[in-house]
């Protein structure tokens, strides 16, 4: 009997997809199986429990869902809009400098080099009510005689993961940014200097418009990683105080390893994989477009 031989290609590649199979495949099509079961982690037999959609229907009209799915919405429509001017200001500031410019460019990728976990535990005792260092500052200053519970109001809380989440990711635009800057053709702003244009028209005009297909990549980049937010928030907050920092991810897990309900857990997950694709296939079609403007193709 002939032995089938598998083409050299295929026997090369055979390694990386048992691995990803194991690693990847396998657990995505469990968790889209448990998804449509009544699956709980303390009663495994219930994993062969299958009662269809149901799990999806009940995310859809839960209104702790979409809480969480609003303030997802909020910090990332603020986190992505802040990393994005002050990315800009900064690269601007950068390109601009002649000396040292190298060590610049190293420092500013300094916070994307940290663990969220590692953020998170940082930005909780920064702006820790009793030893934080926010507060002592504040007191030792004389603007505020006690000390701001950031962590124990609601609207403190998301101010403060906003602002870690921020100082974690601004350089994420700052060097997309920064080589948009390097990339643009001289002979549009000789051109618009040579037609008296002020800097900002330089600026709105020939700069931004050749910037937007890397502020665009950006944003698609941090799309994903805001919508699936959980490791600061986590740490920082725990969803708290009373769920007013509760996003998405961190009610998936509350809802799968506290409440042991890992089919509604995950059928929650996969309804915020859609959302957060929707969010990149609009910012990928903004990036198509501004292409388009400048003659790039798509």
């Amino acid at each position: 009997m002939k032995r089938m031989k598998l083409p050299p290609w295929l026997a090369l590649l055979m390694p990386a997809i048992i691995i990803l199979s194991a690693v990847v495949l396998v657990p995505l099509v469990l968790s889209l199986y448990s998804s449509f079961t009544a699956y709980k982690l303390t009663k495994p037999e219930t994993l062969y429990r299958w009662i269809g959609t149901f799990n999806y229907e009940k995310a859809v009209g839960d209104a702790k869902f979409w809480a969480a799915f609003g303030r997802t919405v909020l910090l990332l429509t603020l986190a992505l809009n802040l990393e994005m001017m002050l990315g800009l200001g900064l690269a601007l500031m950068v390109s601009k400098v002649t000396r040292g410019q190298r060590m610049l460019r190293t420092a500013m990728m300094f916070p994307m080099m940290f663990s969220p976990i590692l953020v998170g535990f940082q930005f909780k005792f920064i702006f820790n009510d009793n030893v934080g260092l926010v507060n002592n500052a504040l007191q030792s200053l004389g603007i505020t005689e006690r000390a701001i519970p950031w962590l124990v109001d609601g609207k403190l809380a998301m101010f403060s993961i906003i602002f870690a989440e921020v100082w974690t990711a601004t350089s994420v635009f700052a060097i997309l940014i920064l080589a948009g800057l390097f990339a643009i053709p001289q002979d549009p702003l000789e051109a618009a200097k040579v037609d008296g244009c002020t800097p900002f028209q330089t600026f709105k005009y020939v700069t931004l418009p050749f910037l937007m297909p890397f502020i665009y990549i950006a944003m698609a980049i941090r799309s994903l990683d805001v919508a699936r937010a959980y490791d600061i928030v986590q740490i920082m907050t725990n969803g708290g105080p009373a769920r007013r920092t509760e996003l998405i991810w961190t009610l998936i897990g509350r809802t799968g390893y506290v409440d042991a309900k890992m089919g509604y857990a995950n059928a929650m997950g996969y309804i915020s994989i859609f959302l957060a694709i929707f969010f990149t296939v609009y910012f990928f079609k903004k990036l198509t477009s501004a292409r388009a403007e400048l003659g790039m193709g798509v």
